[in-house]
């Protein structure tokens, strides 16, 4: 009985240990986290976009083209996935799609592309340098890649990493491919929980 009761002691304090530790981001965290790069864009419904807009919402921004054959839908299904574990935290998240193929990608089509995963999903455009800019400031690669035995004519290839900005508008985090959603998921309910508090 004795032996029993310090073993239930000993589980006791190793709860009560991991709940005091402190929580391991799952993302790759910046340290430290820098303002979001003022940058103007195009929302796919016409009107100008800045990140400022989403200020207050934690954003979650990737780049890629609606003709992309893996990378980016498995990633929208992955954010798809995210807001729905989510629950009523998904309110406060904002996805946010940027283009590396504008000569295809025009507003129409990439709201119909984000259409498929989520409506809520921000399709974002702009100019040429506009759109360098943004891939500048987030480090994003892209590069043309001609495929002429495809119907295709060209593809795109190109980083693959959700870049997260805080409520406070600090880009703090970001996700590599294959992330887990589950670590995803995690990692936007501490943020939440932190925006909460501020």
């Amino acid at each position: 009985m004795r032996h029993a009761f310090a073993a239930l002691i000993a589980l006791t304090a190793l709860v009560v240990a991991a709940s005091c530790a402190p929580y391991v981001m799952r993302g790759t965290v910046r340290q430290p986290a820098t303002p979001v790069p003022a940058l103007t864009l195009a929302a796919s419904d016409g009107t100008p976009f800045t990140f400022a807009a989403l200020r207050g919402r934690i954003a979650l921004v990737y780049f890629g083209f609606t003709s992309c054959p893996d990378l980016c839908p498995t990633t929208l299904v992955d954010l798809t996935q995210v807001k729905k574990k989510l629950g009523d935290g998904a309110a406060k998240i904002a996805v946010a799609f940027v283009t590396l193929d504008p000569e295809r990608d025009t507003p129409s089509t990439i709201t119909r592309y984000l259409g498929l995963f989520d409506q809520s999903f921000i399709g974002l455009t702009g100019t040429a340098d506009q759109l360098a800019a943004a891939r500048s400031a987030f480090g994003v690669t892209a590069t043309r890649r001609e495929i002429p035995t495809s119907a295709m004519g060209y593809t795109i290839d190109h980083s693959s990493f959700i870049y997260v900005i805080d409520g406070a508008g600090q880009w703090c985090e970001q996700f590599e491919r294959g992330t887990p959603v589950d670590d995803i998921v995690s990692d936007l309910r501490q943020l939440l929980t932190k925006d909460r508090g501020m």
